[in-house]
């Protein structure tokens, strides 16, 4: 059961346009393997409410998570360019590289970069 809810757990969910903050997160289900997603909205004033609310709704299925980080992403779908930056104060720096990776499984047709600098 927590396998298959795991598996409909999408992989990435950010906002279409704009600069906004994301996080990493590891979802991790009874007896399944964990998987990380990313999630990123630009009503989210700090990192913990994108965490909290990913939470919430995971919970909602049997599942558990922890944030591995954060950052910011710049989403500029007219170029088709995606770059991921910056940190949380409040949970560190995610891994860019395993987010990059991620959105480009989510976004193939894009230009996905990414840096340590910024904030």
């Amino acid at each position: 059961m927590a396998g298959s809810a795991l598996s409909r757990v999408p992989d990435v969910q950010i906002d279409g346009d704009g600069v906004f903050k994301y996080v990493l997160v590891r979802v991790r289900g009874a007896g399944a393997p964990a998987k990380d997603v990313v999630r990123g909205h630009s009503w989210a004033e700090y990192h913990a409410d994108l965490f909290e609310r990913t939470a919430e709704e995971l919970a909602r299925h049997g599942l558990s998570c922890e944030c591995l980080g954060g950052g910011r992403l710049s989403h500029r779908p007219q170029e088709r360019k995606i770059h991921v930056y910056g940190y949380s104060v409040g949970f560190g720096r995610a891994d860019h590289a395993v987010t990059t990776e991620k959105l480009k499984a989510e976004y193939p047709d894009y230009e996905i970069t990414w840096a340590d600098e910024g904030y």
